[in-house]
């Protein structure tokens, strides 16, 4: 979500769970996407507020700006409730407005107030992945050939200039330009939130010649690596030069608004163990008040914290993947106060829940 690093960068964010006595719940096979966001008001309530009638995802905390990952976001809750002619509308507008390089990868942010509204034509691997894991879906939802046709070019682009393959285990550059060892001495640098597991098996139905799985399991074994400080957490921004992962230079070695969404994506993608989820689990059970910390990796300290309602789903859903803990009351029903990112993170990890953990819901 701190997609001003970027710049930085270049320059120099139904069915029960299987358990057993003393072991941890296992994740159920997921459902489809389709219909994973069930009740229409939530959906109605989150388009009418983040939405534009042209298909723009407005980011409402960041200067209204609208960036690769809320499109990709925004027409995978579209698939999830159904609703195809929000889905269009957003693919259109980020076709026409990000899809503006020479690849089929997108510009990664789109400024209402600037003009040119894209000044920056790098990318932003995690919203090419999101849009073209939302395109999957909506071909296989709607059996519309020509979404899979486009998610397929994407795919194939994000194979080809976005993963190292060639590596011992294979790295998502955060970006096509300013993170490679050939853009930072300390390259190449990594974003861990940038793995969206539930994306890549998506993607190896329609780009195969990619060893995607391969990612995927790069992916864990660095979030398995990547324990810093006393809390034993990830900083937003990795270095991969050398033996080990360590923070990335020039960034805040801090677990913040990016990272979070890590145990999002294990657990979406029945990857979340207990081992996996064991440090933000132990980081959000600490807490002593609302909202989730802003963690300086290197001592552990707090130093802000993230306080609209919607993060707070992230816990429910940890908890319920790594122990089976039902979600709390009022988990289906998102609070209408928030912005952007909380609402959003608050949706994904509803369908997170319906898709894989049915039983934490408690019905």
């Amino acid at each position: 979500m701190s997609f001003a690093a970027m710049s930085l960068a270049v320059m120099s964010p139904s069915g029960a769970l299987a358990q057993s006595p003393g072991s941890a719940p296992a994740a159920q096979a997921a459902s489809p996407l389709a219909g994973a966001l069930s009740d229409p008001a939530v959906w109605r309530a989150y388009r009418a507020r983040f939405v534009t009638e042209a298909g723009r995802v407005v980011d409402t905390a960041n200067g209204n700006i609208s960036h690769s990952e809320g499109q990709g976001y925004g027409m995978l809750l579209a698939v999830a409730a159904g609703d195809r002619g929000a889905f269009e509308r957003i693919w259109g507008w980020t076709r026409a407005n990000l899809m503006v390089r020479e690849d089929s990868l997108f510009a990664w942010r789109w400024e209402p107030d600037k003009r040119p509204a894209v000044a920056d034509m790098n990318d932003a691997s995690d919203g090419d992945v999101l849009i073209a894991w939302a395109l999957v879906e909506a071909a296989e939802t709607w059996n519309d050939a020509g979404f899979r046709m486009e998610a397929r070019r994407i795919a194939v682009d994000i194979g080809r200039r976005l993963v190292l393959f060639r590596t011992a285990s294979p790295l998502l550059l955060p970006a096509y330009s300013g993170f490679s060892a050939e853009d930072r001495p300390d390259g190449p640098v990594i974003n861990l939130s940038y793995w969206v597991f539930p994306a890549f098996p998506r993607l190896a139905q329609i780009a195969p010649e990619f060893d995607w799985s391969r990612l995927s399991r790069s992916g864990v074994d660095l979030i398995g690596r990547a324990r810093f400080g006393p809390a034993k957490l990830p900083s937003e921004w990795i270095s991969m030069k050398g033996d080990a992962p360590r923070p990335a230079d020039g960034f805040p070695a801090v677990f913040s608004y990016n990272a979070i969404r890590i145990p999002l994506y294990l657990a979406w993608a029945g990857l979340g163990t207990p081992e996996n989820l064991a440090p933000f689990l132990d980081l959000w059970n600490r807490r002593d008040r609302n909202g989730l910390p802003v963690v300086d990796v290197a001592d552990g300290r707090t130093t802000e914290w993230m306080t609209e309602s919607g993060f707070e789903s992230l816990p429910a859903l940890v908890a319920c993947a790594a122990q089976g803990t039902a979600v709390p009351a009022g988990f289906a029903a998102p609070q209408s106060r928030d912005n952007y990112y909380p609402a959003t993170i608050h949706l994904m990890a509803l369908v997170a829940v319906q898709m894989r953990y049915r039983a934490c819901l408690g019905r």
